[in-house]
């Protein structure tokens, strides 16, 4: 199997699973028009975290790491009416946009975007009281990982489902002599998850249109 193949079987899993959907691909192609990075969730992996926020039943989400919104659709979409998620983004070129693809997405009145270093707004949050939250997807810059896992027990509560996205590295999370800060990053998370009695985890990988990486999933109990 090579990177080709696992595109193309991506397009065929999208086109048996997800249907047509014009606004995730306008909002897709706003990220791209706008020069963001092209590391955003996959539609089929979009689709997963959907649905296991539908599973959840959460009504309170928290998102670290925005980029152009379009992971933070697909989980505004699972919330029920009241529902809101709160999404935190550090770079404000990747908040415009975002904000202006939630407002493609008619879903203004769930979401809420944080602007500033996740590191500063964490602790806002909390000194707000705005958790517990039912569901935490982690996916920002990789060296803060460790902090964004310590961050998010705070603000979980027994029963919050938390992901972590890219903690595979195309399997450089193997690599004991890396010099590599997102690798090293995602190694000392790895490393707090199999330490944290708090946490019942498990991590995948993954092959698909975005190359070779993979999820963590953990229960706080």
């Amino acid at each position: 199997m090579t990177p080709e193949s696992w595109t193309a079987v991506d397009q065929y899993l999208n086109a048996c699973c997800l249907a047509p959907d014009a606004v995730l691909d306008d909002v897709a192609a706003a990220c791209t028009a706008a020069g963001l990075p092209e590391i955003s969730v996959t539609p089929n992996q979009g689709k997963l975290l959907g649905l296991l926020a539908r599973m959840q039943q959460a009504t309170k989400i928290l998102e670290i790491g925005t980029l152009g919104g379009y992971s933070a659709i697909w989980l505004a979409r699972a919330l029920p009416a009241g529902g809101r998620l709160i999404t935190l983004e550090a770079e404000p070129l990747h908040a415009q946009v975002a904000r202006e693809n939630f407002r493609r997405a008619g879903l203004e009145d769930r979401i809420e975007l944080r602007l500033g270093a996740a590191l500063d707004t964490l602790p806002q949050l909390e000194h707000e009281g705005r958790g517990p939250f039912d569901m935490i997807f982690i996916d920002a810059d990789k060296p803060s990982n460790p902090a964004y896992f310590s961050w998010a027990l705070k603000l979980a509560r027994p029963g919050t489902l938390v992901i972590i996205d890219n903690v595979v590295r195309g399997g450089d999370v193997l690599d004991a002599q890396t010099t590599d800060d997102k690798v090293q990053g995602v190694q000392r998370l790895l490393a707090l998850i199999n330490k944290e009695p708090r946490v019942s985890a498990t991590a995948i990988q993954t092959v698909g249109s975005k190359g070779y990486d993979g999820m963590a999933v953990m229960l706080v109990e």
